[in-house]
């Protein structure tokens, strides 16, 4: 195995240092998503959520390039595979409502498999030795940093529905997350997001609509203060719409399968921001975080293995 030319392993690692990014940005959100999901249920948290990351977004891409890119963009095919990403977060939110938040971690860390499967499936990427030790060891990291004492589901019957639910959130979101790129071949990676944001706002919006329609209550806002509308907003325009721009970059510079590694160490990144806030130092996440990394840099070739063809 041969080394990778410098400009090659220059432009690899500004990718990952944006998925980093992405990954670190995403997981500030969570807690802010668990001080929110008792105040909503999720059909509407899930839809606020949606509609203020793509308004956000769609308003900085006007303010940036003007209205006339926005009126030539293909708004009903942003809708189709918004949709799917819109799905996809509103599976996660019930897979862990269901299931438990163990479960939905340890479902999510199948994400690199799901995206990895799709290249070899549609792109003809060859599995190599590097690809399955890198994912192999990106997949143990991400499973050595969940904390097992977070509570899960009670029952068997719900934990394998929340499984169910968490693992089609994980197939939707790779599938949306690809085809962002794929189908807007003309779009910037903030122009992309905003367009998939959009539709994903706009399913998502049917969905609450549909469940306040059969019967469901309103949400209410009247005990919000401005904790609240921090959470909100770090949950929504921060570890959605910000966290989205950065990681579609990075899927359009690694592709889908190789982005997805950086998921399994946002449990490490959640133990950093809790640790600036006060908490413990936790050894084993941070040594799991290093076996993803380890992953990472082997799965891209950017760390060589010591055997096979030099």
């Amino acid at each position: 195995m041969t080394n990778l030319p410098q400009s090659r392993q220059s432009s690899l690692l500004t990718a990952n240092l944006i998925c980093m990014g992405s990954m670190l940005i995403w997981a500030a959100g969570l807690p802010a998503a668990d001080h929110l999901i008792p105040l909503l249920i999720p059909e509407q948290l899930n839809a606020l959520r949606m509609a203020m990351a793509g308004g956000f977004l769609v308003l900085v891409w006007a303010l940036l390039v003007g209205l006339g890119p926005l009126r030539a963009t293909n708004w009903l095919k942003g809708i189709a595979v918004g949709s799917l990403i819109g799905l996809g977060a509103w599976f996660l939110i019930k897979g862990q409502a269901i299931g438990g938040a163990v479960t939905a971690a340890v479902i999510s860390s199948t994400l690199p498999v799901v995206g990895i499967a799709l290249e070899v499936v549609l792109d003809g990427r060859k599995v190599t030795l590097a690809l399955i030790l890198g994912l192999s060891l990106s997949l143990a990291g991400g499973v050595m940093a969940l904390d097992l004492g977070a509570g899960g589901a009670g029952g068997g019957l719900s934990l394998a529905w929340g499984a169910f639910l968490c693992f089609g959130s994980v197939v939707s979101f790779a599938i949306g997350s690809r085809l962002t790129v794929t189908a807007f071949p003309r779009e910037t990676p903030l122009g992309r997001t905003a367009v998939t944001l959009t539709g994903a706002a706009i399913a998502a919006l049917v969905v609450a609509g549909g469940q306040v329609g059969l019967g469901g209550d309103l949400p209410s806002f009247a005990a919000w203060g401005w904790k609240e509308i921090g959470a909100i907003l770090l949950f929504s325009v921060g570890a959605l719409g910000i966290h989205q721009v950065m990681w579609i970059m990075s899927v359009e510079r690694l592709g889908i399968g190789l982005s997805a590694l950086h998921i399994n160490a946002a449990p490490f990144y959640v133990m950093l921001i809790l640790f600036a806030l006060g908490g413990l130092w936790n050894w084993p996440q941070a040594f799991a975080a290093a076996l993803v990394g380890l992953g990472v840099l082997i799965a891209q070739g950017i760390l060589p293995l010591p055997f096979g063809k030099r």
